[in-house]
């Protein structure tokens, strides 16, 4: 039967037709600019809940690595490795800055402190990301330095030179505190090495006026739940921080991974701020072994934010299994 069009359903058309013409053109670039662009990032913190605690991964910023710095790898084996994660030694590779603030219940405890600024415009924004955490950095009563660098210990300081949080304890171990507040160290030190023990020696030197800088030993409990776990040889005392709850345990492990594309699968590779490389390797290599073997959460200062995740064995190295976003329920009462 042939189609006959409805009366109704021309006009309708026709009307449509009509009503086009009349809206303007819209300029193509007006249209192309009409949704501003926001470019800038969430805030940087990540909560991650271990048994009763609260650990809050905090972003400092980033730090821009040169690959030319690792040792013990051919060039070839070194851009295979890059290649495998999308990055290129050309540009070198970003490496995340991270501190962690631990909320025990009663104590409120930052692990590290970020560089604040003094290793370039890209760190430096701890302090900003505290407080869109919900936390105020006066409350803080006590820092772990996992060693003195700029990058863990610069952020001790406002930008004022004034002590960032008042009313903290700042704690490293001894053996750091022996060879970079060492004048007499200082002073045999290469040149090109001088303003990291100045910068090591201003970031502490309100707390030590306040009597709040104190050291502490290998392996020493720190606080309920917080144990000290020695890890030389990046620094003398280098250390990590086990925090544990009932069975569950995160090691917080300072620099132990500089580069997550290379030092998970070939533990060898060392870097060149090592103050002892030998011992800097055959520490990564008990602490990746540990780490995989018991199934213990890691927290890395160096690995992509928030950092936190399990290590697992893969051939005769190790592989990086990153967290999963997700909400954080409360523990019960």
């Amino acid at each position: 039967m042939p189609h006959r069009s409805s009366p109704l359903l021309g006009l309708v058309l026709a009307a449509l037709a009509s009503t086009a013409l009349l809206v303007p053109a819209v300029p193509a670039a007006l249209a192309a600019d009409a949704v501003a662009r926001q470019w800038t990032q969430a805030p940087g913190f990540h909560r991650f809940k271990l048994g009763t605690m609260e650990v809050t991964a905090i972003y400092d910023g980033n730090l821009r690595l040169s690959t030319s710095l690792l040792k013990n790898i051919t060039a070839d084996d070194l851009e295979s490795l890059l290649a495998a994660r999308f990055l290129s030694s050309a540009e070198g590779v970003q490496t995340a800055v991270n501190a962690y603030l631990v909320n025990t219940g009663d104590r409120l405890v930052l692990v590290d402190s970020g560089a604040a600024g003094l290793l370039g415009p890209d760190a430096g924004g701890l302090v900003a990301n505290i407080r869109a955490a919900g936390y105020e950095p006066s409350r803080i009563d006590t820092v772990l330095l996992t060693h003195l660098h700029p990058d863990h210990a610069g952020g001790l300081l406002s930008r004022d030179g004034k002590a960032a949080f008042p009313n903290a304890t700042v704690r490293a171990s001894q053996a750091d505190i022996d060879f970079w507040l060492s004048a007499e160290v200082a002073a045999k030190a290469p040149a090109d090495a001088q303003p990291f023990f100045k910068m090591a020696r201003d970031a502490v030197a309100p707390y030590q006026a306040a009597g709040r800088f104190k050291s502490f030993a290998a392996d020493e409990e720190l606080l309920a739940g917080i144990r000290a776990v020695e890890a030389g040889g990046h620094t003398p005392g280098h250390s990590g921080f086990l925090l544990t709850v009932g069975d569950e345990s995160l090691l917080v492990w300072g620099d132990i991974i500089h580069s997550h594309a290379v030092q998970f699968a070939r533990p060898e590779v060392a870097i060149e701020f090592d103050i002892d490389s030998n011992r800097a390797v055959a520490t990564r290599k008990r602490l990746l072994e540990w780490t995989a073997g018991k199934r213990i959460w890691v927290a890395g200062a160096h690995l992509p934010f928030p950092g936190i995740g399990h290590v697992r064995a893969e051939g005769t190295g190790y592989g990086w299994v990153p967290l999963e976003y997700a909400p954080v329920a409360k523990p019960g009462p």
